[in-house]
C-alpha cells in the first residue's frame, strides 16, 4: 500500500505491504522508483512486512532545502522506523547507493539490522573507479556533464521538463503492470528528482570515506549479491563498447563487490546469472529467492 507520513515536517511517500514475518526495509538505487521492485516486493511481503520508501526529492516525497547525503538517509530510516512502530530489527536490502546507505545505517545503528542484503551495492571504496582509463564509456557521460544536466533539469517545473525528459522504459519495465509503468514514466519527470540526484551525487564520495572511517563493520549477517560480470560485457559489446574497457570496469567492480563481503564475519557471496546491474528486474525471482532464503536462516538462528 502506498501511503505518506511526515518526517521533519516534509511529506515522505512509503509502501508498506505485509503483516507478519521480520520487517524487511528496502533502499533503492539513485534515482530510482520503489515501483521497479514490485514483483520482488509482491513475493516478500506473503512472509513479511515489507517497507519502502522514496528518499526526499523521489516520487512525490517532498526534497525540503538540505543537502542529501548518506547521512540524512540514515536519520531519515531511523524516524521512520520509530513512526511506524518498528522496534525490532530488520533485514536491511540496499541495491547501489541505497546500498551505501544502509551500510551507513548498519555501523551506526547496528541494533537495528538482523541482517544486511547489499544488491550490487556501491562500495566505500568507489573512488577506484575513477581511476579507470574508459575513454568510449565516459564519453559524453562524464561526472561533471551529468551534475550540469541534472542541475539544469532541477530549474525547470514539471510541464517544461516533460518537454525534454521522455523516458522509454526498458523491456523489463515494460513487463511490469501498466499502472506502474506510467508512474515510472512521471517518476522521471519531476524536477526535484535530478535536485535530489545531483546532491546526493555530489556528496557520496566523501559519504563513502565517513562511512569507511566509522570502524569496524559489525558481526552483522551480510548477504552480498553481484551482477554477473560476463552477461554484463556480452550486453556492453552487443551496443558497441570497447571489451576491454567492458573488461576493465567489471573486473573492478566484482572486486568491490567481493570485497564486501568480507565486511562481515557471518557473510554469504552469492552472483545473480543473466543479471545486470537492477537484477531486482533482470532477475526477480533469483532475488526473491535469495532473500527469502536469508530470512529463514536468519529466524532459525
Amino acid at each position: 500500500m502506498r501511503d505518506f507520513v511526515n518526517l521533519k515536517n516534509k511529506r515522505m511517500e512509503i509502501f508498506q505491504k505485509g503483516n507478519f514475518g521480520t520487517p524487511i526495509l528496502i533502499l533503492t538505487g539513485m534515482g530510482c522508483s520503489f515501483d521497479e521492485w514490485v514483483e520482488v516486493t509482491e513475493a516478500l511481503s506473503k512472509t513479511n512486512r515489507v517497507i519502502m520508501f522514496h528518499r526526499p526529492g523521489l516520487g512525490d516525497s517532498e526534497i525540503g532545502e538540505g543537502i542529501r547525503t548518506t547521512d540524512s538517509t540514515i536519520g531519515e530510516i531511523y524516524r521512520l522506523l520509530t513512526m511506524l512502530e518498528i522496534t525490532e530489527p530488520v533485514v536491511l536490502i540496499g541495491h547501489s547507493y541505497g546500498g551505501l546507505c544502509a551500510q551507513h545505517f548498519t555501523k551506526v545503528y547496528p541494533h537495528k539490522v538482523k541482517a544486511l542484503v547489499l544488491v550490487d551495492s556501491t562500495s566505500h571504496d568507489l573512488e577506484k573507479l575513477n581511476t579507470l582509463d574508459l575513454p568510449v564509456l565516459n564519453q559524453n557521460s562524464s561526472d561533471k556533464e551529468w551534475l550540469e544536466s541534472c542541475k539544469i533539469y532541477a530549474d525547470l517545473n514539471e510541464k517544461e521538463l516533460s518537454k525534454i525528459v521522455q523516458p522509454i522504459l526498458t523491456e523489463n519495465q515494460k513487463k511490469l503492470p501498466l499502472p506502474v509503468q506510467e508512474r515510472l514514466i512521471k517518476f522521471q519527470q519531476k524536477p526535484d528528482l535530478y535536485k535530489a540526484m545531483k546532491s546526493e551525487a555530489e556528496n557520496w564520495k566523501a559519504d563513502a570515506k565517513i562511512i569507511k572511517e566509522l570502524g569496524p563493520f559489525p558481526d552483522t549477517p551480510l548477504l552480498v549479491i553481484g551482477r554477473d560480470k560476463e552477461y554484463v560485457i556480452q550486453q556492453g559489446i552487443e551496443e558497441g563498447i570497447p571489451e576491454s574497457e567492458l573488461q576493465l570496469l567489471e573486473n573492478t567492480w566484482q572486486q568491490l563487490i567481493k570485497e564486501q563481503a568480507k565486511l562481515s564475519k557471518k557473510s554469504r557471496l552469492v552472483f545473480a546469472k543473466q543479471s545486470g546491474h537492477s537484477m531486482h528486474l533482470d532477475r526477480p525471482d533469483f532475488m526473491i529467492a535469495t532473500i527469502q532464503e536469508i530470512s529463514k536462516d536468519i529466524n532459525l538462528n
